[in-house]
């Protein structure tokens, strides 16, 4: 492939490199020190974002960051979600074999929480992704959950990751309930031009390339497709370095970008 033919040492522009090796910037920082305070004091967070905008790899980043003797991580992404299954989810990796009947787990978890705090002292952390796409029932079960010890106490701090559609939902009357519990609101927005070029070459750092491989004018052309959206900007990047490869292309100019969005994404 076209890591041979530049030199990688690494694979650029994927979903799988490091969390030490992500493209930093102030807005990833924003999010990731908003999230680490809403783990620290047990608080409601909700994150939106665009489809592509980086809110798993913002996720990624600060839970590679937490201290895994302070904290314990649930990681929920179903798009079909329902209560019980929540329920038989955390409880399985809290390492625990659900009740049957959903108002048993749910009892169930409570106990299970409580001792996570009380004897292992760590602070659980549940982060439910594609948030968006769950249902009403879902989300009034998240009510539910807020009001734990007649909403006294805090047990637990829940994150809630979503597509910008999300803001809209919860701003509907019905939810007004859990509108008035969300703690911390953050809506991740995509890259402007100068970030799209850092974003760009700190892949290529990543990968073991120093010297520049996409002109100015092919970042103008990348960020002109992508509109700053980082998953569209790897897309195009991984495309024009494929083509580069196989034309025995060194550099990347404006005219491999503009030929490879116009034949192959722009579909």
């Amino acid at each position: 492939m076209f890591e041979q033919y530049y030199n990688f040492l690494h694979t650029p522009f994927t979903r799988d490199i490091p969390e030490k090796h992500l493209y930093s910037n102030p807005e990833l920082e924003e999010v990731c020190s908003r999230l680490e305070y809403a783990a620290r004091n047990r608080l409601f967070a909700v994150i939106t974002g665009d489809v592509g905008t980086g809110k798993t790899t913002a996720i990624r980043k600060f839970v590679g960051a937490l201290d895994s003797n302070r904290y314990k991580v649930m990681y929920i992404s179903d798009s079909a979600l329902t209560p019980r299954n929540f329920y038989w989810e955390v409880l399985n990796q809290l390492g625990c074999e659900a009740k049957f009947y959903r108002s048993d787990a749910k009892r169930q978890l409570t106990r299970e929480i409580s001792n996570l705090i009380e004897i292992q002292r760590r602070i659980p952390i549940i982060i439910t992704d594609e948030a968006h796409l769950l249902s009403r029932e879902m989300l009034e079960e998240i009510r539910f959950l807020l009001n734990f010890r007649m909403d006294s106490y805090n047990p637990m701090s829940l994150i809630l990751v979503g597509q910008s559609e999300l803001k809209d939902i919860l701003k509907k009357q019905i939810y007004e309930a859990i509108c008035q519990r969300i703690d911390i609101r953050y809506h991740m927005m995509p890259y402007d031009r100068q970030r799209t070029g850092e974003y760009i070459r700190k892949h290529l750092e990543y990968a073991g390339e120093s010297r520049e491989i996409f002109t100015d004018m092919a970042v103008d052309e990348i960020y002109e497709y992508s509109h700053g959206v980082p998953r569209k900007i790897n897309r195009a990047c991984t495309a024009c370095l494929l083509h580069g490869a196989q034309v025995q292309k060194k550099i990347i100019d404006d005219h491999v970008v503009r030929l490879i969005v116009e034949e192959e994404l722009n579909w």
